[in-house]
Parts: structure tokens; C-alpha cells; sequence
């Protein structure tokens, strides 16, 4: 019985001592209990310092046109513009291994960057649009009020048009990349950014787009040349 009242006397001042030292912890502002113990990790959150470039679940490998006409709908409110998208840099990528860029070579064998090629790809499909219509008003009239505009008549068009194309691949740039980051999330392209001296996931530091096309996507857009 003496042993037994020992013992249970021990148990006592042990767990007495484990309440006061978790007592103490939660005075200091740290209480760490074991059933429920959770470790914040306040210097590294994922969604601040990790590349976003992941697709949400990749697609099936044996994807048809109507299955990626489909799959790119569930990702990008302008389905129809981003399929025009993924069908350029398909073409900017030609037989370099599925990726396109950070240039491309146009048809006056000048180098222009990715995103400003596909900008300028696009421009043509919206000649008619109205509010390209607007753009080359203003252009005209901004540059006839800074006296500008040449008189003769092919030199200023060539002006304005060259000052249309500035404004338009302004906004253009915007538009790409956000029917890119749609085309990124449903699997179909990857996405980083070349430099100077070391690619990376974000943009900055004269860093240019690159745009590689996807097994999946690839397959499903030969399919309809095929």
C-alpha cells in the first residue's frame, strides 16, 4: 500500500509540474500542447515565394479539338480568344521542341518579342472593331494638333499606323497574358521568362515570355490539320 500511495503521489507532482511549465508557455505567448500541435511557418508562405505557373490538374494525354475547345472553356471566360492564342504560339513554336520565343522572326526578318508578335497577329482579326476604329482617330488627331502628320498622304498613314499599333499592343499585352495565365491553369501551355542571365518564373529584369505548348495541346491541334 506504501509502495502504491508513493507512486500516486509522484504521478501527481509530475503532472503538476507539466501544468505549471504549460502555464508558463502560455504566458510567454507560446503553447505548444501535443494533441493538437501546429507549426506556422511565418517566413515562407506558398502562394508569396513559389512559381504559380502549375496547371489545375492536367488534361487527358489523348485530347480531340472538341475536348480542348471544351477543357479551355472551363478555364477563360474568352474561350474563342485564348483557342486564337494557343493556335499562335503553336505556330510561333513550329518544330522548336513545342515552345515559342522569348522572339520571333516576322516576315521583314525583324526580331520582336513574343507577346508584342502575338499582339500584332491578333491586331488584323480587329481592324473592323470600333474602338480600334476610335484609337486611330485620336492617333490622327493627336498628331495633326502637334503638327506631326506629314502632308503626304503614304507617310501619314504610315504614322498613324505605327502609332495605332504602340497603342493597341499596349493594351494587347494585357490581354494575351491573361488568356495565357487561362491557357497556364488548364494545363495547356507552360509558361516562364528568359533573360539576360538566368531564366525564371515572373517577369522583370529584362526578362521576356516564353510559351511552351503542352503534349496534350499539341496533339489535339494536329488533329485538326491532320
Amino acid at each position: 500500500m506504501a509502495n502504491l500511495r508513493a507512486a500516486a503521489r509522484a504521478a501527481k507532482r509530475a503532472r503538476s509540474v507539466t501544468a505549471e511549465k504549460t502555464d508558463e508557455r502560455r504566458t510567454n505567448g507560446i503553447h505548444i500542447a501535443a494533441s493538437d500541435a501546429k507549426i506556422h511557418l511565418m517566413f515562407h508562405q506558398a502562394d508569396l515565394f513559389d512559381a504559380v505557373e502549375v496547371g489545375q490538374g492536367a488534361p487527358a494525354k489523348s485530347l480531340n479539338l472538341p475536348a480542348l475547345i471544351e477543357r479551355i472553356a472551363d478555364f477563360s471566360p474568352r474561350p474563342r480568344y485564348a483557342f486564337m492564342v494557343l493556335n499562335l504560339i503553336a505556330k510561333a513554336a513550329g518544330g522548336n521542341s513545342g515552345s515559342a520565343g522569348p522572339y520571333v522572326d516576322t516576315e521583314d526578318e525583324v526580331r520582336v518579342p513574343l507577346r508584342d508578335w502575338l499582339c500584332d497577329s491578333l491586331v488584323p482579326m480587329a481592324k473592323r472593331d470600333a474602338r480600334r476604329l476610335i484609337i486611330v482617330e485620336e492617333v490622327k488627331a493627336s498628331l495633326a494638333a502637334q503638327d506631326a502628320l506629314p502632308e503626304d498622304p503614304g507617310e501619314a498613314a504610315k504614322a498613324i499606323d505605327n502609332e495605332v499599333r504602340e497603342r493597341v499592343r499596349r493594351s494587347g499585352r494585357c490581354n494575351v497574358s491573361r488568356a495565357v495565365s487561362d491557357l497556364v491553369r488548364a494545363g495547356l501551355v507552360r509558361r516562364h521568362y528568359q533573360g539576360y542571365r538566368v531564366d525564371h518564373h515572373n517577369r522583370g529584369a529584362q526578362r521576356e515570355a516564353v510559351y511552351t505548348i503542352t503534349e496534350a495541346a499539341a496533339r489535339a491541334l494536329w488533329s485538326q490539320r491532320a
